[in-house]
């Protein structure tokens, strides 16, 4: 990998990132006030491993078992910093809020970012709603530890609601803060993973041996002969699906480039926070789910218990007490998780918002006084809410679909422009940080990787979940494939039948002298002056 100059001089009063960024054609509306650690911060705030891989952890535990939690999930590891080396070499060339959708639209055209756009909302969505709803069963769990709260779907999506109005004010307020909250949970979750796998490792009366969380297999899915004897090639098909768990739990590492232009020295620090995030994030949740594994009181109660696995397990080995301290840590952590990603998912609607493509486009892409798209913030959460009206009826596949739409939604739009990137080889022009002739075979392992997991997470990841068996019911479906082949039909047909008249990718905001006389209204009604029109 090699490091270049930017090649962006400074320019009368702008900063570097401020030409760069008009140099992309927009003006400098939101306000640049985070550093790389901060940016780093954001996504490894989202990946948070105290909230994906402890909320999924049922997913790879009855799609697989202990081999599907510890060998899955370094699998996945890799694959996944494979995917945001390639992503971050993009970023620093395009470090601009639109992110995604505005790499495909250079790199490729119009319908490339079109696509990608609406690919990535979608995911920022359903990985949002994901989070949130994660952190209601959890919630839900030590909420009934202290006040009997009740442990029933509808009263879990009641927290759940509850959790997403908290995130929705603190993402009304300045970006200082939710900065700020960035910082602060980045420690947490690392202090968090050390006193949780302490707490793990000396606490519990007994523990499974290093055997058991590197060998042991399970089947809860129904597919082959049960738990304890099924064939090689179901064994292969249930751990593959049991991924989803890992897979689920690394996306959101976006998050560093559409905080891109709240960034400074962004082409440096957005595609550094964007792979650095997702290494540190293999590398704590890996130890953290070893000891989560090793203290699992007994294969055949997890699997009684697979909804609630974690609490049930914490509450089995060592006692409420402890239980209600880990189950805190980890609320605490999956709190500040959908923050941030409230926060990811209002930017990239913002930014797609402010070049036009999506209805109601005038609303969305608004900045308030703060220099914050307070209105998107709003228009993300409601989405998030109705996301997860189906899990209503069935928790545990609600929250499974969930996953599964934001795994696939993501992925197709972090890899698209990495398909064009590869495609067009040595033409390509990086920015501060790039990847030099490594791109090669790290694209070309990234598109394969995306390309396997999208086939692998359309499959159906229980018996009861297919057609043509009798024992199949509505409840177990997994209604990922309807959804994003809905997606497909829906966003495919708006485009050959009216967007592409009218969508040209991203759109200039105006010429050098237009664009600081934005950025001097902007500053001016930051300052408290009455608003200037735009």
């Amino acid at each position: 990998m090699s490091t270049v100059e930017p090649g962006v001089e400074r320019t009368g009063g702008h900063s570097d990132d401020e030409t760069l960024l008009h140099k992309l054609g927009y003006a400098q509306e939101l306000m640049r006030g985070m550093g790389g650690f901060q940016n780093f911060a954001i996504s490894f705030t989202i990946i948070s491993i105290l909230a994906g891989c402890l909320t999924s952890y049922y997913i790879a535990f009855g799609q697989g078992g202990p081999v599907a939690v510890t060998w899955g999930w370094l699998l996945v590891g890799l694959m996944s910093t494979i995917v945001a080396l390639a992503m971050a070499e993009i970023a620093s060339a395009y470090p601009t809020a639109g992110g995604l959708y505005y790499w495909a639209s250079k790199l490729g055209s119009p319908a490339w970012g079109w696509f990608t756009g609406w690919f990535n909302l979608i995911g920022q969505i359903a990985v949002t709603a994901a989070i949130g709803y994660g952190l209601a069963t959890f919630g839900t769990a030590l909420l009934n530890f202290w006040f009997d709260y009740p442990n029933e779907k509808e009263y879990i999506y009641l927290l759940y609601a509850v959790f997403l109005a908290g995130a929705a004010i603190l993402n009304l307020l300045n970006v200082r803060v939710t900065s700020l909250l960035n910082t602060v949970s980045a420690y947490w979750h690392m202090l968090g993973v050390a006193v949780i796998v302490g707490i793990l490792l000396i606490v519990p009366d007994r523990h499974q041996s290093l055997g058991y969380a590197f060998g042991e297999t399970v089947n809860a899915t129904g597919f082959g002969s049960g738990s304890e004897n099924f064939g090689s090639f179901v064994f292969i098909y249930v751990f593959l699906t049991g991924l989803l768990m890992a897979q689920y739990t690394i996306t959101g590492f976006d998050a560093s480039v559409h905080l891109a232009e709240e960034t400074r020295d962004a082409s440096r620090s957005a595609a550094i926070g964007m792979w650095t995030s997702v290494v540190a994030s293999v590398i704590f949740g890996f130890i953290l789910l070893v000891a989560v594994t090793l203290a699992i009181p007994s294969t055949q109660g997890a699997i009684d218990n697979l909804g609630f696995l974690v609490p049930w397990s914490w509450a089995e080995s060592m006692g409420q007490g402890w239980a209600e301290l880990l189950l805190f840590i980890c609320v605490v952590a999956q709190f500040f998780c959908v923050t941030a990603s409230v926060t990811s998912a209002s930017r990239m609607l913002f930014a797609f918002s402010r070049d036009r493509a999506v209805p109601g486009h005038q609303l969305w892409r608004q900045v308030g006084r703060n220099r914050v798209p307070q209105l998107a913030v709003l228009a993300i959460i409601v989405a998030s809410a109705l996301v997860m009206v189906p899990a209503i009826w069935n928790y545990l596949v609600g929250y499974l679909v969930g996953t599964g739409i934001a795994v696939i939604g993501l992925y197709i739009a972090f890899i698209l422009p990495v398909i064009l990137r590869f495609r067009l080889g040595d033409r390509f022009e990086p920015g501060a940080w790039s990847l030099g002739r490594h791109y090669r075979w790290i694209d070309l392992i990234a598109i394969l990787w995306v390309a396997f997991i999208t086939f692998i997470f359309l499959l159906p990841p229980y018996k009861s979940s297919v057609p043509w068996e009798d024992e199949f019911t509505w409840e177990a479906l997994n209604y990922a494939p309807i959804l994003v082949g809905a997606a497909l039909l829906l966003f495919g047909g708006w485009y050959l039948l009216s967007a592409r008249r009218w969508f040209k990718g991203p759109i200039s905001m105006g010429s050098e002298e237009e664009l600081e006389r934005m950025e001097g209204q902007y500053a001016g009604r930051a300052s408290g002056a009455a608003p200037a029109g735009q």
